[in-house]
């Protein structure tokens, strides 16, 4: 109880009177909570206030908390909810990743969790074809298809989180699509539920007749409405005319005209339909070529006129991208990491402008074909271009990051208390420099002066805003702002006021402006036919209040300065190990934020925070996956470690304290632990160990004793390899892990540290274990659990060490788990003292994988290679970009390298794992089954625990990358 309560008062909360901001979730009632669990089983359905609050937020500015949450199985758990949906006057509405901008993915009814359970896709056709559920996250679908050199056509910035549903459901595109590949023209089926619980597959043989016999009401509208419109030329001719630009504002009418049978035209009208017209349950893409190879160019030109000018003949050219930076996207992006000086030299004033253009191609001479066209039209500019093709990988990251920049500059500069607005609009390409030139002009005026940016070649400009909702005075000028835009893009340009966003809810006011009383009439009809019940999602593309575009704005009130910045984006949500667990990094910040629009002694939040603790804090793993997908930097893992701090009272801290001092003690003890263990569960089995350490962790409670857990390995042996310090090219500092933990049970052959030796004597590279380097560890155990008076003695003792053993930092010093090197390389400095600081700046720390690949591999001679190896990159190797030194170590080991599409972060977290044994069964739950499916004979990685982890999610022994590569290197046996 004293834990909970350190937690609450240090959780935010209101500490004065005061109203809620927009109320707070109550819980589900219990008749809708039951009705619903009848129908799809109990654990399907969230009720409790802090699901519905986390649910609450998505990417846009808008907050609806719905009044259940229901993690459907599949299109029959669909069909059931829609159904009672319709009985009881519920309006109901699909969700899988939340990034969308404006409020599509938000209700306040029936929120469908359609991500957990529906991902997955199967490749077809060589590749030519992609058969996709629609939790299926782009950036996966697109790593199935590169191996067969094919990509999606959608390619939105959002791809590494947004899921293939929510990309048709909003027809989203992205920097190279344009109009001829977005999901209209590549989504070749679909197979849909609609409202009544019909089901249709589009590419059926007899889906028409089908659909006809189930929902003849229905086809006969969509007929009628095909009808009408083909008489009305005027019409139509609008309607190719809006739609030969990027558009998604309102329905798909062109469907009426592209299409002639019910269930063609039902195949155009739910891309884009946003989740008002029905459910994708299946979607079948034709997919286009993906260029390997690539040429890229950040160009300078003096304005916006000269760059647009020469973008119709670099698209001519072949050109994959051709983005468009005004000069403040420019300034603003100045800091990211790898972009051109000058961008930092741009006076306030200055009205340069960029072109990012890049080609792709299959093979390396047509790459230089098209390289040379475009550098032709470079030449030929009668302004100077400043600029080159570069083919460098991290040149190329460095200018994308300079493009995509732009959401991390504004987000990360918000005021606090304001919320990212992400608005797009299109106007016919030979106008995008004017248009940019008066869009800028025009939020200038408003108080929203922005930087834009853009697609050129399809003439689509995007724009942040920052609104402060808790303004009126804000609100009006954002309500008037909106109506000007919209004056300007329809009026003068002829554009689009939603070019890949979608209407949402912020549009919704100006449907009518930009399509006319007609198609909206025709639109309105197609939504009673499909939704007669109009439980679809309401509110969304559709709606007749004029201020519907600033109903339920969201406050972000202040929670932490680490993670006020969050833009509730949900980027971080695919890394996040606990995802499908309890919450995410987006939902962790979201209940935070809910917390704090409320009393601190009011029911909601004393319910909040005793979930938080488990949901948020317990289950975190903490290994900063979050912050490497955030746009604004943030380390949610990190704030979960200072709550894990601020739970811990004084006996606690200096007990852990005590501990850093005493280690060595503690490390033999844990050694001798491991090995009677294993030897009992050897002997007896592991059913007497589980109910041991269940008994344990029932009397001292989880967060303080391990669980038994059948993977775990042998001890390893007592004493450490001989080594010399004389002739020693580096130190060698054998992990904590490394330690204690010996090869997997069952298994002989040669620890990590006995490898490693061998390695180096074999390599002519000889390296030395001090011999004090018992009791010795990074900090990582500490710094995880929150102790900070353990991790700065840890720190000390660390360095001090290090500085010795090193000569002062003359001898690089090599430690062998990527996580240790990742705390002794980052995490112990703002442990440090001045002095230990300067110490630590003079250290030189490798990784040992790295190590290897580098000092040890080009020495060695392989003899012996297994036909298949299994790679995974762990967390802090994707944090100090050791990841390509291990697949290179595995490459020498291996004929064939396999590294899973669904990898990611075990959610062994040190020793989380043992601690809450469901987080890396239900982190690694996707890698496994991905795994499980290989032929392979050797599974590496590079961190022991995590090794355990991944043992324990896919039931194949895992062990270090060092390990295979000793084997590899053994002298021929000569007879």
């Amino acid at each position: 109880m004293k834990k909970l309560a350190r937690l609450r008062a240090t959780l935010p909360a209101r500490r004065e009177a005061g109203e809620a901001d927009g109320g707070g979730p109550v819980g589900t009632p219990q008749w809708l909570r039951d009705g619903l669990a009848a129908l799809v089983g109990a654990e399907q359905v969230l009720s409790r206030p802090t699901d519905l609050a986390r649910y609450a937020s998505d990417a846009s500015p808008y907050r609806y908390v719905p009044r259940v949450v229901v993690t459907v199985r599949h299109a029959t758990d669909v069909a059931a909810v829609l159904g009672f949906a319709s009985r009881h006057g519920l309006p109901v509405t699909f969700r899988a990743a939340g990034t969308s901008l404006n409020g599509q993915s938000q209700g306040a009814g029936i929120l469908v969790d359609v991500r957990r359970h529906f991902a997955g896709a199967v490749v077809e056709e060589d590749g030519r074809v992609l058969r996709s559920r629609p939790g299926t996250v782009i950036a996966r679908a697109n790593a199935q298809l590169a191996r067969h050199g094919r990509m999606l056509g959608p390619d939105p910035a959002s791809s590494a989180a947004a899921t293939v549903g929510g990309v048709v459901a909003n027809n989203a595109s992205g920097m190279s699509c344009g109009v001829v590949h977005n999901a209209y023209h590549t989504v070749r089926s679909l197979r849909v539920v609609l409202a009544s619980g019909t089901v249709v597959d589009t590419a059926a043989p007899d889906a028409d007749e089908r659909l006809a016999s189930a929902e003849p009401a229905l086809v006969r509208e969509l007929m009628a409405i095909k009808k009408e419109l083909e008489a009305d030329p005027e019409l139509c001719d609008r309607i190719r005319s809006k739609f030969s630009i990027k558009n998604t504002n309102g329905y798909r009418l062109d469907a009426f005209l592209d299409a002639d049978t019910p269930a063609a035209i039902l195949r155009g009208l739910m891309v884009g339909s946003q989740g008002t017209l029905g459910f994708l349950d299946e979607i079948v893409f034709d997919t286009v070529p993906f260029g390997r190879h690539h040429a890229t160019a950040l160009l300078r030109l003096p304005g916006l006129n000269e760059a647009a000018a020469l973008v119709p003949a670099l698209v001519e050219a072949g050109a994959h991208a051709v983005e468009l930076l005004d000069a403040p996207s420019l300034r603003s992006t100045s800091t990211v990491s790898g972009a051109p000086g000058w961008l930092a030299e741009l006076a306030e004033d200055a009205e340069d402008a960029a072109l990012l253009v890049e080609f792709r191609a299959a093979d390396l001479d047509d790459l230089q074909a098209r390289q040379e066209r475009a550098e032709a039209v470079l030449a030929a500019s009668p302004v100077p271009v400043v600029g080159e093709f570069t083919r460098d990988s991290a040149t190329v990251g460095a200018y994308w990051r300079v493009r995509k920049g732009l959401l991390t500059a504004v987000g990360s500069t918000r005021p606090p208390g304001t919320v990212l607005l992400v608005e797009d609009v299109c106007v016919p390409p030979h106008r995008v420099a004017d248009a940019a030139r008066d869009l800028f002009q025009l939020l200038k005026s408003h108080g929203f002066a922005s930087p834009i940016a853009g697609h050129a070649s399809a003439g689509n400009l995007h724009f942040p805003l920052m609104l402060d909702p808790s303004s009126p005075e804000a609100v009006s000028r954002y309500r008037t702002c909106m109506q000007d835009l919209a004056d300007l893009v329809l009026n003068t340009y002829g554009g689009a006021l939603k070019g890949e966003h979608g209407t949402g809810r912020n549009m919704t006011p100006f449907v009518v402006q930009e399509w006319g009383g007609v198609a909206v009439g025709l639109m309105w009809r197609l939504k009673i036919a499909l939704d007669p019940h109009g439980i679809l999602n309401p509110g969304v593309i559709l709606d007749d209040d004029p201020d519907a575009n600033v109903r339920n704005l969201k406050t972000l009130p202040a929670v932490d300065a680490a993670l006020d910045p969050c833009i509730e984006c949900g980027f971080c949500e695919p890394a996040c190990p606990s995802r499908d667990l309890t919450t995410t990094p987006r939902q962790r910040i979201v209940l935070q934020r809910e917390m704090a629009r409320h009393r601190a002694d009011s029911p909601l939040v004393l319910s909040l925070t005793q979930d938080y603790a488990y949901d948020a804090v317990d289950t975190c793993a903490g290994d900063a996956s979050c912050a490497v997908s955030c746009p604004v930097d943030i380390d949610t893992g990190a704030a979960m470690k200072k709550l894990r701090h601020a739970q811990h009272g004084p006996i606690a801290e200096r007990a852990a304290t005590w501990a850093a001092r005493h280690f060595a003690a503690l490390e033999g003890g844990a050694r001798l632990a491991v090995g009677v263990a294993r030897r009992t569960a050897d002997v007896v089995g592991d059913a007497p160990l589980r109910a041991v350490t269940s008994a344990a962790r029932a009397v001292l409670g989880t967060e303080q004793f391990p669980a038994w857990l059948p993977e775990v390995p042998e001890a390893a042996p007592k004493g450490l390899p001989v080594t010399r310090r004389a002739g020693a090219h580096a130190v060698y500092v054998p992990a904590c892990v490394n330690r204690i933990f010996g090869v997997p049970a069952g298994q002989s052959g040669p620890t990590v540290v006995q490898a490693l030796v061998t390695l180096a004597e074999r390599a002519g590279k000889p390296m030395w274990i001090p011999a004090d380097v018992a009791g010795t560890c990074c900090g990582t155990i500490w710094h995880s659990k929150g102790y900070e008076g353990g991790h700065n003695a840890m720190a000390a003792v660390l360095v001090e060490r290090l500085w010795r053993w090193s000569d002062e930092g003359r001898l690089p010093i090599v430690m062998d788990a990527s996580s240790c090197s990742l705390g002794a390389l980052r995490d112990v400095v703002p442990r440090l003292s001045p002095a230990d600081r300067h110490r630590h700046s003079g250290l030189t720390i490798h990784d040992a994988v790295d190590w290897a690949q580098r000092e040890l591999l080009p020495h060695l001679t392989v003899t012996a290679r297994v036909p298949t190896a299994v790679v995974h990159t762990t967390c802090s190797m994707h944090q100090t970009d050791h990841g390509s030194a291990l697949k290179t170590v595995a490459q020498a080991v291996a004929d064939t390298v396999v590294q899973p599409i669904d990898e990611s972060c075990c959610g062994f977290a040190g020793d989380r794992g043992f601690l809450h044994r469901e987080l890396t069964e239900s982190a690694g739950a996707p890698e496994a089954d991905e795994v499980r499916q290989l032929d392979a004979q050797a599974h590496l990685s590079a961190n022991r625990t995590c090794e355990i982890g991944l043992h324990h999610a896919s039931g194949e022994a895992y062990t270090s990358v060092i390990q295979q590569l000793e084997r590899a290197t053994r002298p021929p046996v000569t007879r």
